[in-house]
């Protein structure tokens, strides 16, 4: 039994090629085309073969049939339709719709797309009456139509996924907590952060794609169907009608502008662009972390390969791949840019091209975003490897300096006073807890004992007071943010704002 379509963003590794029928230069000549009013001859087997889409749009079959059962409701209401008819239209569709989930069904490459396909079936089991559905809309509306319940789909379904790495981040903040990390910039070791701090930074890229997505939405969320072809239609229609049966918000007000508008296709894909960009910085990074250079983290093996000829290799292929796949998923945004950039209104066939790119980003980021969820509940933090060589770097260098600002040095001055004490360490392979008091007075007076209780990552991580900084405190409180907004039970014993030392297991 061949398995059903996949949901919105569902990778299909075979999208019904085994039940797409078509003939071939030699094959059979198709029958007429339900658009073939003034032609009188057949269409080259070739461009039937060019100019199909089922093999793809057959994934808007549900939005398909949805956008037809509101449809001929709406015509019922008006009474362009029975209601005898509109019910014989109503079981027609549910029908082929269960044919298609179960498999059953055989799209044909003459019809098309996945429109025609539905509408000829639907025409074989009931006759004439199924001819009506297509009164007071085209293809043009129709095809929109779908395309934005199918995103509205998938931007639920996506929203969903997101949220749920967001809770895999924040869930790692009760198992590493007080963990300190160095912190970096230019990928020099810049000043020490809680390690709970780096999974919140995610929290908050990844809560900014939440928010772009759900903007997006409401503007996916307009009805184009009953603007017709281009120039709307004089059947009296009730366009507000079949929005509330669909949940749409609104209607697209200008039927010239709905027929070509791509935008809600092309804002959705940035939006996939900005997730995919995410998840390759953090891919990049613990790519990096898990080196024996960094030795930070251990990746957990059924997220990793080996190699076929070095038996001690385990390589971040998923890594890599989200990485790699964000280089898709970025051409696909690019490709849907030039698609429209020369397009006169209304319709153009060349808008057929924005499927593909749609379904392959979809696809592709929904998979990276739950292997990303998998990948940060099951690494390991290697503790005792970080705190090691912790004190490497001179992170504590900046809480110095802007002591000597809180006693009154202009920062220029005090930036150049501690290059100089960080120079004379580095010439003693020291860090700088370990020189001695003089050497601290004879670059300024102001400096004197106290400045040891500053220096070293412990000592100086406890120095930030500023909001949304590594402070402990700071931390402390935007975890139970996180966890109240992500409705996370609170973990049995409450985190304390000490931090405790890297080596500590716990």
């Amino acid at each position: 039994m061949p398995k059903k379509p996949s949901t919105p963003g569902e990778t299909e590794k075979k999208p019904l090629g085994h039940r797409l029928k078509g003939k071939g230069a030699e094959g059979k000549q198709p029958s007429k085309k339900p658009w073939g009013g003034v032609f009188d001859g057949t269409t080259d087997a070739r461009v039937e073969k060019f100019t199909e889409s089922v093999s793809f749009d057959h994934r808007l079959y549900a939005q398909d049939i949805r956008g037809s059962i509101a449809h001929a409701r709406m015509l019922a209401k008006v009474g362009v339709l029975s209601d005898g008819q509109c019910e014989q239209i109503v079981a027609g569709l549910e029908e082929i719709r269960g044919e298609i989930e179960s498999g059953q069904f055989v799209f044909q490459q003459e019809l098309e797309d996945v429109h025609m396909n539905i509408e000829r079936s639907l025409v074989e089991r009931i006759g004439d009456t199924g001819r009506r559905l297509h009164t007071g809309r085209s293809r043009n509306d129709q095809v929109s139509t779908d395309m934005r319940l199918w995103i509205r789909d998938a931007i639920d379904a996506i929203r969903t996924e997101l949220v749920d790495l967001q809770r895999a981040f924040v869930s790692r903040c009760q198992q590493d907590h007080g963990v300190l990390l160095p912190g970096y910039t230019h990928m020099q070791r810049a000043q020490p952060v809680l390690a709970n701090h780096y999974w919140l930074a995610y929290c908050e890229k990844f809560e900014r794609d939440l928010e772009r997505l759900a903007d997006c939405r409401t503007r996916v969320n307009q009805l184009p169907l009953g603007t017709a072809a281009l120039a709307g239609t004089s059947i009296p229609i009730d366009r507000q009608l079949v929005a509330d049966q669909l949940g749409f918000a609104g209607l697209v007000a200008n039927s010239l502008d709905s027929s070509s508008d791509r935008d809600f296709v092309i804002e959705f894909a940035f939006d996939l662009t900005m997730v995919a960009e995410h998840l390759s910085t953090w891919a990049e990074e613990w790519i990096l972390w898990a080196t024996s250079e960094f030795g930070f983290v251990t990746l957990p093996q059924a997220y990793c390969t080996g190699s076929s000829i070095m038996p001690q290799k385990i390589n971040p292929d998923v890594l890599e791949l989200i990485r790699g796949k964000t280089a898709r998923v970025v051409g696909n945004l690019q490709s849907l840019l030039v698609l429209i950039k020369g397009l006169p209104l209304a319709y153009n066939r060349d808008l057929q091209e924005d499927k593909e790119r749609l379904f392959d980003s979809t696809d592709t980021v929904r998979a990276c975003i739950t292997l990303a969820t998998a990948m940060v509940t099951g690494m390991r933090l290697n503790r005792q490897r970080i705190a090691a060589r912790l004190e490497q770097g001179y992170l504590d260098a900046t809480t110095l300096m802007e002591y000597l600002i809180g006693l009154g040095i202009p920062q220029r001055t005090a930036h150049q006073i501690i290059g100089q004490l960080v120079a004379t360490a580095m010439q003693k392979k020291m860090a700088l807890a370990e020189l001695p008091l003089e050497v601290f007075q004879a670059a300024h007076a102001e400096l004197d004992h106290r400045v040891y209780d500053l220096l070293g990552v412990q000592q100086a991580i406890q120095a930030f007071k500023s909001y949304g900084s590594t402070a402990p405190d700071q931390v402390a409180k935007q975890v139970a943010h996180w966890r109240q907004q992500l409705r996370l039970e609170e973990p049995a014993e409450q985190e304390a704002t000490e931090p405790r030392p890297n080596g500590t297991e716990g």
